[in-house]
């Protein structure tokens, strides 16, 4: 009788054994693929399937790197787009990463030769979106004017995080924004603006559907450049220093495109705007005329954790001086 109890004892000691083991093993268990939602070719939202962790990332969105360098995953990048942005030129000139073309044009050849897990595109390469997919899943986020920068960089950076398995730091990093717009928008209450963009010695007005909406639609200027509730997402809509005197805003904010994209021979923005209309307006009197300091991060990266930080840099230190 006492062996047999001491048969049945051993036997329930191996059962629990390999119910453990069973448990570990499915606790531990690595999933291969995780889906997110993106958007495709035609800037509709889908649902992609990815690989989880990617070990070989190409980019060609400025926004996308500045997030997963933020995230400490740089290291990953095997092929990377030309950047002129200072605190991403590391990506340019490390020699183990590969230039594969501009955020504007890629060159399929040097993409699929770095063979990459995952693409990362914005907006300007939707149209090669097909193409890029033959190679490798392709993710293309963007900011959502609906939702507002703020609320997009969370989103964006949460679905980039969910795909390296690193959501619990998003939060952490985006932590302080909220507050630094919420002082910004004390000082904006009860004024208007005008938001233009100088390109090609032109003055363009943006509305709050695209570049620089933030300064509209969550710092909360009101923005006056509105007109007929015309679009203006790409570069504004082109306008005329007499409309800007007529409109006489209390603020003028200005990207300088030129600047940004570094075009040669181009005038400064200040030798464009600062002309005897202008200098007639209260923003030019009251002396509230603000050049955005870091225009290459407006125009290129806009969407970013690090360039929200410029960003907001920018409008701090003309605004709460």
């Amino acid at each position: 009788m006492k062996k047999i109890t001491k048969i049945f004892a051993l036997m329930l000691v191996v059962a629990n054994l390999v119910g453990c083991a069973t448990k570990t093993q499915e606790t531990t268990e690595v999933k291969d693929t995780i889906t997110i939602t993106s958007l495709n070719g035609n800037k509709e939202e889908i649902q992609l399937e990815v690989p989880f962790d990617p070990q070989r990332v190409a980019i060609l969105d400025m926004p996308s790197m500045d997030i997963i360098d933020n995230l400490g995953l740089g290291d990953r990048i095997v092929g990377s787009a030309k950047t002129s942005l200072d605190y991403l030129q590391k990506y340019v000139t490390d020699e183990n990463v590969k230039n594969i073309g501009t955020i504007k044009e890629a060159d399929l050849e040097a993409v699929a030769s770095v063979e990459p897990d995952i693409i990362f595109i914005g907006g300007r390469l939707s149209e090669s979106y097909d193409a890029l997919s033959q190679i490798a899943p392709v993710v293309y986020l963007s900011i959502d004017t609906e939702i507002g920068t703020m609320e997009s960089i969370r989103k964006n950076a949460n679905t980039i995080a969910s795909i390296f398995g690193k959501e619990n730091e998003v939060e952490e990093k985006l932590a302080d924004f909220q507050n630094r717009i919420d002082k910004l928008a004390e000082n904006a209450k009860g004024k208007n603006a005008i938001i233009g963009m100088v390109t090609s010695g032109s003055f363009n007005i943006l509305g709050n559907d695209g570049r620089c909406s933030i300064i509209g639609k969550e710092i909360g200027y009101e923005n006056i450049g509105i007109i007929n509730k015309e679009e203006t997402s790409t570069h504004g809509n082109e306008s005329s220093f007499e409309l800007v005197l007529e409109l006489n805003p209390d603020y003028i904010f200005i990207l300088d495109k030129d600047a940004a994209i570094a075009t040669d021979g181009a005038k400064l923005a200040k030798e464009i705007v600062e002309n005897e209309l202008v200098m007639k307006t209260d923003a030019y009197k009251n002396g509230n005329i603000i050049y955005l300091k870091n225009p290459d991060v407006w125009y290129t990266a806009e969407g970013g954790i690090t360039a929200l930080d410029i960003m907001l840099q920018d409008l701090e230190s003309e605004l709460l001086k």
